[in-house]
């Protein structure tokens, strides 16, 4: 079976850790290596710490949609931001990211999904999207005529696709060759700190010397923060996914409804997964956090189905050690790529969906299987914000899903926060405080 998106990485970034920096960026997913790019293209000395491999974990295990369709009203500019950025980007990489745009639609079975998609457009219109409600026979049209209960749904013909095992590694490529320094398999133990302030990273290859530090660490990087004493209501969901084997490119758009979403790929196939469904392994973190997300519990708006413990090594696993010294191995060495057994029974599911929809396909195989854990808040929007009780951190975390198509855009922006300049977006959505200071937290949209 071929390894779609778990590449053996050529290890190309290498080299003797530099003394100092400007800015180290700890994490080398989307939203780390985009930091890097923009950071080093505006002059700064810049060093990217992955402890596994550039995209090894949700960077390169995600839909690799890159849409404006159905997010935050606050995350919309960036989004669209994040499409052009990704156009530019990929030219300059002659095309091999994969990006192209095949439009994303949301389908409804129901009237009272309909009514939510035009909710959220009436919202978002304002705002430029390009999003318009479809009835069935448009629908049809649209995506190749599927057979299924689909009433109509949203449709945003600007939304795009790319390959995210392909298109995260050139992003740290491109970061290289702007003058950044990419080091995979080099884990961050703990921030080194001055009168509270940061004053390096103490990685397991020795100490850096910087004033800014980016945490961009998906999944651990609550894990990363409680070490330090700041806590965020940060979880992560197993979310399981599958690329089919080359099949006629019957469908030529990105697709979602509530059991099933679909995309076609550069290499023929497709890559579908169980939309809408997610499983979250018990955990000390999910007690502490669980008055943040009893709102969302209550209303019943996620599929969210509870599981066992965590396994081993995962960063809310029972034995996961949540202190440790600046000279002893830390739970980053331990599990250098969180790589969670997919559902199996979500697999054969969703291809039968797939094959019912579109008979036309002949047999649906699969060439690979994976997971990956989502980082997620309560409100259903990132952390992207200062850490006020220490100076020099910013963190950009809790991207829900959301991370891979908006990731160039927050790159820019914690670049820009870096060097002290105005992002260019409303971030207050984004704040940290949002769950100490007693607002009420308004869940983004479900669509």
């Amino acid at each position: 079976m071929t390894a779609l998106f778990r590449r053996p990485p050529p290890k190309p970034f290498r080299g003797e850790l530099p003394a100092s920096v400007d800015l180290a960026v700890i994490g080398g997913g989307v939203i780390g290596v985009s930091t890097a790019l923009f950071a080093a293209r505006a002059g700064l000395r810049v060093v990217v710490l992955e402890k596994g491999y550039v995209a090894g974990e949700q960077s390169s295990r995600n839909w690799g949609w890159i849409r404006v369709q159905g997010r935050d009203m606050a995350e919309i500019p960036i989004a669209q931001e994040a499409q052009e950025l990704w156009k530019a980007l990929d030219a300059e990489t002659k095309g091999r990211m994969g990006v192209r745009q095949v439009g994303v639609s949301y389908l409804a079975r129901r009237d009272a999904e309909m009514a939510g998609y035009a909710a959220w457009l009436d919202q978002a219109r304002p705002l430029g999207v390009t999003s318009h409600l479809m009835t069935r026979a448009k629908m049809r049209e649209i995506l190749g005529d599927p057979i299924g209960p689909w009433i109509g749904g949203l449709h945003t013909p600007t939304d795009m696709k790319a390959e995210p095992w392909v298109a995260v590694p050139e992003l740290a490529r491109l970061a290289t060759e702007s003058g950044a320094q990419v080091f995979e398999g080099c884990a961050v133990r703990a921030l080194e700190r001055t009168n509270g302030a940061v004053s390096g990273v103490i990685t397991e290859a020795g100490t850096i010397a910087c004033e800014q530090v980016v945490l961009a660490g998906g999944a651990w990087s609550s894990l990363f923060l409680n070490r330090h004493g700041v806590d965020i209501p940060q979880l992560s969901v197993r979310s399981t996914a599958l690329a089919t084997g080359p099949l006629p490119q019957i469908m030529p758009s990105a697709a979602a409804d509530d059991r099933m979403a679909m995309r076609p790929r550069e290499d023929g196939g497709y890559t579908l997964a169980p939309s809408g469904f997610s499983e979250l392994f018990l955990g000390k973190d999910v007690f502490r956090h669980l008055k943040h997300y009893l709102p969302l519990a209550i209303k019943g708006e996620f599929d969210v189905h509870l599981r066992g413990p965590q396994p081993k090594g995962f960063p809310d696993a029972p034995g996961t050690p949540r202190l440790w010294r600046h000279d002893e191995l830390s739970p980053f060495e331990r599990m250098r790529v969180l790589n969670p057994e997919p559902n199996r029974e979500k697999v054969s599911e969703v291809k039968r969906r797939f094959a019912q929809a579109y008979p036309d396909m002949g047999h649906v195989t699969h060439a690979d299987v994976w997971a990956g854990m989502i980082d997620v808040l309560p409100d259903v929007v990132p952390v992207v914000d200062h850490v006020a009780k220490i100076p020099g951190l910013i963190v950009a975390s809790g991207m829900c899903g959301h991370g891979f198509g908006i990731g160039p855009a927050f790159g820019r922006i914690l670049a820009d926060m870096a060097r002290g300049k105005d992002p260019g977006h409303d971030l207050s959505r984004f704040s940290m405080v949002r769950f100490s200071d007693g607002s009420r937290l308004v869940p983004g949209p479900n669509i």
